[in-house]
């Protein structure tokens, strides 16, 4: 009984350690294929611009991600913060810079959390 416990208890603490699944949906291609779509993305994430709901619900993640090279994402969002890093280095150099150093000001994370993502 002891052991039940143990592993429902696991179960419950391994379930709350992700973050909301409620928008791992976002089709990150066509996101970043719009211009003006990733823009107001990296302009939230960049407290450049008023955040609307979804890029707001990543946003309050990116801190904890960075840190902890993406430990508590799910497959979907690891892809997902994989295609926005590819598009932002490529589309937005400047602002790939931008956020690096917001979200990592001593770089000491961000190669961690590229190298987790990378194969999502």
């Amino acid at each position: 009984m002891k052991l039940v416990c143990i592993v429902l208890l696991l179960t419950v603490v391994a379930v709350q350690a992700q973050y909301s699944t409620e928008n791992d949906d976002l089709n990150i291609d066509a996101l970043v294929a719009n211009e003006e779509s990733f823009k107001s993305f990296v302009g939230c994430f960049l407290d450049r611009v008023t955040c609307d709901a979804v890029p707001a619900d990543f946003k309050k993640d990116i801190p904890d991600a960075v840190k902890t090279s993406c430990t508590k994402c799910t497959d979907a969002q690891k892809h997902i913060f994989h295609k926005f890093l590819l598009g932002l280095k490529e589309k937005l150099p400047s602002d790939y810079e931008a956020f690096k150093n917001k979200y990592d000001p001593g770089s000491e994370y961000f190669t961690a959390l590229e190298a987790a993502v990378a194969n999502s």
